[in-house]
């Protein structure tokens, strides 16, 4: 059996073990919805802004939703791998002919599905509330550039959970990394709006640069060549999240 054969099984087996959890699946759904129709509430008059290249707060802050959905879901990634740390389920697997890779790229392909159907979800609801997109295109470029960063930050959570291998650990570590590098975005706020020294931290975030990459795709407004080397950016961060992640489970494996 080829390495993406296993990896296609390893990720439908926590496809299904998430879809035994319905209430979960809602529960994810909440902060994203809450963001998007409380903070686009909140804020609308942010467009009357001298500056601001928006006339809807909804339209501008939709793919800022995305991508935030998508690194807050994939970043606790690694407590399932605890869970099965815990349980002794990981081991097992150790001892069967799967190759290693797959285990860990399983659960990666299972976070980039759940955050592609979310940023649909949340597109959708942006547009029912009256935000408008022109390119499809764009919209697909905002979803898989916001699939590749989770898959990132998802390689990172998996990686830490192998170092760590405690919860309140994982938990701790993801809280402090994701919130900062939330807020030093253009997720909620227009760049050149920002204090200066945001925007200066902003240049060297991966969440922002696929927030400003996928939102000028999605607006129709984009810099083709802009975007195409933000996408060569979150590939490179992608490739050193995996490297982590494949050190990580090297390091656990000798550890057992």
């Amino acid at each position: 059996m080829t390495a993406l054969m296993q990896t296609g099984y390893i990720a439908l087996r926590h496809l299904r073990a998430l879809w035994r959890q319905p209430w979960w699946i809602a529960v994810t759904l909440v902060q994203p919805i809450v963001w998007l129709l409380l903070y686009g509430a909140l804020f609308r008059r942010v467009v009357d802004i001298p500056g601001f290249q928006s006339t809807s707060y909804i339209e501008f802050l939709a793919p800022g939703v995305v991508v935030n959905s998508a690194i807050f879901s994939a970043g606790w990634g690694g407590m399932s791998l605890i869970d099965d740390i815990r349980r002794g389920v990981l081991d097992r697997f150790l001892v069967t002919p799967v190759r290693r890779t797959p285990l860990i790229m399983g659960r990666l392909v299972q976070g980039a599905v759940v955050v592609t159907i979310q940023s649909f979800i949340i597109v959708g609801l942006a547009v029912a509330t009256g935000a408008h997109y022109p390119s499809l295109l764009g919209v697909l470029v905002l979803v898989g550039m916001s699939a590749m960063l989770g898959a990132a930050f998802g390689a990172f959570s998996n990686g830490l959970a192998l170092l760590a291998r405690r919860e309140e650990t994982l938990i701790a570590a993801m809280n402090f990394m994701l919130l900062p590098l939330t807020f030093l975005s253009a997720g909620f706020m227009q760049k050149n709006l920002m204090p200066l020294w945001m925007q200066r931290v902003a240049d060297y975030n991966p969440v922002n640069w696929t927030v400003e990459a996928g939102r000028q795709a999605a607006m129709g407004s984009g810099d083709w060549a802009f975007i195409g080397s933000r996408v060569a950016f979150l590939a490179l961060f992608l490739l050193l999240c995996l490297t982590f992640a494949t050190r990580a489970f090297r390091s656990y494996q000798r550890s057992i």
